[in-house]
C-alpha cells in the first residue's frame, strides 16, 4: 500500500450545518457522488457514528461497470470532521471549516497503487466539485 496522501478541497457558499447535512444523508449522497455525468451513484448508506458503515454503489450508466465503495467510520464530529478507513486499511478524512457565511471542505486521502497520483486526485476533485455543485444549487 502507498504511504502518499492526496489533498483536495472546495469552497462552498452555504452554511456548515447544510454542506454536512448533504455529505452525511444518503438521499444527497445519490445525488452528487460521482465523477462525471456518465456516472451515477444509485444507492448509498450511512451509518454516521464511529463504528458506523458507509456505502455507496457507484455505476456507469449504460451499466457496464460498477462497484461498492465501503468504509467505517472512525472519527465523527458533526460540522467539524468525518474520518473513515476503508477495507484495504486506506484512510479518509474530510473536516469542515466555517469561513464568513461559506463552508471550506478538505478531504486528506491516503492514495491507492493502481492508478496515478493525478487520477486519483482528478477523480475525486471531480467528485468534490460536483458535491459544490449540489449544495449550492
Amino acid at each position: 500500500m502507498s504511504n502518499q496522501q492526496i489533498t483536495i478541497e472546495t469552497k462552498i457558499a452555504a452554511p456548515v450545518e447544510r454542506v454536512w447535512q448533504a455529505y452525511t444523508t444518503p438521499a444527497d449522497i445519490t445525488r452528487w457522488n460521482f465523477a462525471s455525468d456518465d456516472w451515477c451513484c444509485p444507492s448509498a448508506e450511512a451509518d454516521v457514528r464511529v463504528g458506523g458503515n458507509y456505502k455507496a454503489r457507484m455505476e456507469a450508466r449504460d451499466g457496464s461497470f460498477g462497484f461498492d465503495f465501503e468504509a467505517v467510520y472512525q472519527e465523527v464530529e458533526p460540522g467539524k470532521t468525518l474520518a473513515f478507513e476503508m477495507p484495504d486499511g486506506r484512510k479518509v478524512r474530510t473536516t469542515f471549516e466555517t469561513a464568513g457565511g461559506a463552508t471550506i471542505v478538505k478531504t486528506v486521502f491516503d492514495a491507492e497503487t493502481e492508478n496515478s497520483l493525478e487520477m486519483q486526485r482528478d477523480g475525486w476533485q471531480a467528485i468534490l466539485d460536483n458535491f459544490r455543485r449540489h449544495v449550492e444549487a
